[in-house]
């Protein structure tokens, strides 16, 4: 922290700053201003459970349910309250194969400890009515989300990768809602027999699709696609490097959302009212999975074969399925309408995000 904590310490000492804002991830900032006597406030960009979780992590150790390095000893569901969903051994924020990665998970964990230490507030984007169990065990949390809601927010892209606007025009000229978005988020690693199957699965649903393949969604490799396979979904199917999500999923062609389930993508197919096919990949993703699927039914979940593959012909089926529910279409629309309501006039993020810049 030596180097930034000289620049914010020479910062704050020549500008009259009254708050500081900073990410989770940029606790030492937060740390510094407290020294100065500032006022600080944290942005939470994972979801309430994540963080909640996180807060019962020195019980989950006391009570030797884990060790001090996040590995699960008893393995038993963890349970916060009746209304969240159970934590089982692969949903915890930390939990990965890799026990390098598990382990620097866990570490980023503990930083968020610290970080809650030193905020006065923690701005969070989610709005009340969507998970207030979590959030009530979370102190001085302040919801004001969904941040996408704001018409302020649309010119930001919040991803380092170009966008390809082409796709918008090509949604365009497609039946409403008819098209399958597939997009998997900026981390997740496919093998190239996963990428098959995902590729025969849109082809095997007969459906249109928009589908984010980034340069680097196989590991070490350039991806390929099964042979023959653009041509034959040629006028029916469009890929990109990426999307301009928020513009996507509020288009009218628009049928589903298969997702990694990173809590911004949540927050904005929710914010649309569009129903989920659910891919976790790591860290809380499976969890948002669970409310998504579990409490808020509004998708439904990809399972895996014996050998760790979601085949084509699952993807196909549950895809029908998932079109085919009246059910989870209606709760996605209700759900799309709190969101709004909760960032109109006299909506509970609207009145928290106002009394926040009160404040300050």
């Amino acid at each position: 922290m030596g180097w930034n904590q000289k620049m914010i310490d020479k910062i704050l000492l020549s500008e009259q700053i009254t708050w500081v804002i900073a990410d989770m991830a940029a606790g030492w900032a937060l740390e510094v201003a407290k020294k100065m006597g500032i006022k600080r406030a944290a942005v939470l960009l994972s979801s309430p459970a994540s963080m909640a979780l996180a807060l019962h992590v020195p019980r989950l150790i006391e009570a030797g349910i884990i060790d001090t390095d996040g590995t699960l000893i008893k393995d038993e569901p963890i349970t916060l309250s009746e209304d969240i969903p159970a934590w089982n051994s692969s949903e915890l924020s930390w939990s990965c194969c890799d026990p390098v990665l598990q382990k620097l998970l866990f570490a980023y964990i503990c930083t968020a400890l610290r970080t809650c230490k030193f905020a006065d507030q923690i701005l969070c984007n989610t709005f009340y009515e969507l998970d207030s169990s979590a959030m009530k065990l979370i102190p001085k949390i302040i919801p004001i989300g969904p941040f996408i809601a704001c018409n302020n927010f649309e010119a930001f892209s919040g991803n380092f990768w170009p966008e390809d606007s082409t796709c918008l025009s090509w949604l365009d000229k497609q039946t409403p809602g008819s098209v399958i978005y597939v997009a998997l988020g900026s981390t997740t690693i496919l093998s190239p027999q996963q990428v098959d199957e995902l590729a025969l699965g849109l082809e095997l649903t007969g459906l249109p699709f928009l589908w984010v393949v980034r340069s680097n969604l196989t590991d070490g490799s350039t991806v390929k696609f099964p042979e023959g396979f653009i041509n034959r979904v040629a006028g029916r199917g469009k890929i990109v490097g990426w999307a301009p999500q928020e513009k996507v999923l509020a288009h009218r062609s628009i049928a589903c959302f298969l997702s990694h389930c990173g809590w911004n993508s949540t927050l904005e197919g929710l914010s649309t009212g569009i129903p989920f096919l659910c891919w976790p990949y790591f860290a809380d993703q499976f969890h948002n999975r669970s409310y998504i699927c579990d409490l808020w039914k509004i998708g439904l979940a990809l399972a895996k074969d014996e050998n760790g593959i979601i085949t084509r012909n699952e993807m196909s089926t549950k895809i029908k399925i998932l079109l085919s529910s009246d059910g989870i279409k209606a709760n996605a629309l209700h759900l799309k309408e709190v969101a709004r309501k909760s960032v109109s006039e006299r909506g509970s993020s609207f009145k928290n995000f106002k009394s926040f810049i009160e404040q300050i």
